[in-house]
């Protein structure tokens, strides 16, 4: 099978829509012989911050001498993109060889797998095949009845954060979305949740399968945020991350956290193997610097918290208006985003991603209209790109691009296609 045959196959297995549950995705595992319980499993849900999570303790887990695989969702440059071992994305030809292995066993189904099942078992045997000591797992959406859920015992389950967010799909409460987030906790694992407040039925699920709960302990650093990264002093360990954003500070305490459970787990993790991953970390898409004259930058916050500590890291950052360029999916709560971002805007140019669950960039427009901000809409994005960038660069000011990581990789064509 080639990668254009593999592409041909993702796209009928998208034909069949997107349909939460684990009846699917446990007879396809079994009929591959359970490969998800031949290796080490971190197994990863949250709102926000999964990304950066995965991101940053792969690093740490392969500056520790691990080889480390990891499975992230969406794909944000190209379907192989979700698939990394050692960090680095993996190869046309292994994501072909893989499908090979998968793909005849899907099509032996009388319920034939979604999408994300065939991505999922695909992660699962690659990381049997490349032989990696341990995974970091992102679910996809929620947590129980994702198709990543079907780990039976992982060296760690870890619930970043609960907000409001896939509202259609998880229930419209914080308590009914952590009651889907919940489902990742397992029989006598360990589980981190890595916010202040931990939902009651978090800590009642734990209690019930007798899993040891952890929490975020307090930290107190005096970070300095620049451009070229994050610095603070640690205990005595000297943290420099790459990644922009405020809110990456709380995503690397999760991580200093977790390893401090990891390494009581048996992991062999060193404070120079936690320094050196975390400065060599590497992530597409989270208040990603793109280009300096004028300052570009990409941000694929979108829902309500996460729009929320991109003005925080604006406030931070710049200390005059920014020009906007916002694309996002129909189902999120974008009606919010004049009120947060308001003061922070010059003018803003709305854009349609290429997905069909896109929202249309006239109605986004007149979210900001309605609020005597100034904007304009484009129908094509690579049009409003060009034009985002040309009024930020004629007025000298930072242009931030947000919303939904499915236009990251339309987004910085468009940009590297203006000289």
């Amino acid at each position: 099978m080639t990668f254009n045959d593999a592409l041909e196959y993702l796209k009928i297995a998208s034909g069949r829509g997107s349909r939460l549950g684990l009846e699917r995705i446990s007879v396809l595992m079994e009929k591959l012989g359970n490969p998800q319980n031949k290796v080490k499993i971190i197994h990863v849900t949250g709102t926000n911050g999964k990304g950066s999570f995965n991101a940053m303790l792969t690093s740490v887990l392969k500056s520790a001498g691990y080889r480390v695989g990891s499975f992230s969702s969406p794909a944000i440059t190209e379907v192989t993109d979700s698939f990394r071992i050692d960090c680095e994305e993996i190869s046309k030809k292994d994501f072909a060889e893989i499908m090979d292995i998968v793909y005849p066993v899907c099509e032996s189904m009388d319920d034939k797998p979604t999408e994300f099942e065939v991505l999922t078992a695909m992660a699962f045997e690659l990381f049997l095949q490349k032989k990696c000591d341990i995974a970091v797992v992102e679910c996809g959406m929620g947590g129980d009845l994702d198709s990543t859920n079907v780990i039976e015992s992982p060296l760690l389950s870890v619930i970043t954060n609960v907000r409001k967010d896939h509202c259609s799909f998880l229930g419209n409460t914080i308590e009914e979305i952590a009651f889907h987030k919940s489902g990742i906790i397992k029989e006598k694992r360990p589980v981190f949740f890595g916010d202040e407040k931990i939902p009651d039925i978090i800590i009642e699920t734990a209690k019930r399968k007798s899993a040891e709960l952890f929490r975020i302990k307090p930290y107190s650093v005096e970070p300095v945020f620049s451009l070229s990264g994050t610095e603070f002093l640690y205990k005595d360990m000297k943290i420099t991350l790459p990644l922009l954003g405020t809110y990456q500070l709380n995503n690397v305490f999760n991580v200093i956290n977790c390893i401090e459970i990891l390494k009581n787990q048996g992991l062999c993790i060193s404070e120079n193997a936690i320094t050196e991953g975390l400065k060599n970390t590497k992530w597409h898409g989270r208040f990603e610097l793109l280009r300096n004259n004028p300052i570009v930058i990409f941000d694929g916050s979108h829902n309500p918290d996460g729009i929320t500590r991109t003005a925080e890291s604006l406030e931070k950052y710049f200390d005059s208006r920014v020009v906007m360029l916002i694309g996002v999916m129909a189902d999120k709560e974008y009606n919010l985003y004049a009120d947060i971002l308001g003061k922070y805007i010059d003018c803003v140019f709305t854009v349609k991603p290429d997905n069909p669950r896109s929202l249309d960039s006239k109605i986004l427009a007149e979210t900001f209209l309605r609020k005597n901000i100034t904007a304009k809409a484009f129908t094509v994005l690579s049009d409003g790109v060009e034009s985002a960038y040309l009024y930020a660069k004629e007025n000298n000011l930072p242009l931030i691009a947000l919303g939904s990581l499915y236009m990251y990789r339309e987004f910085t064509n468009a940009l590297n296609n203006i000289s």
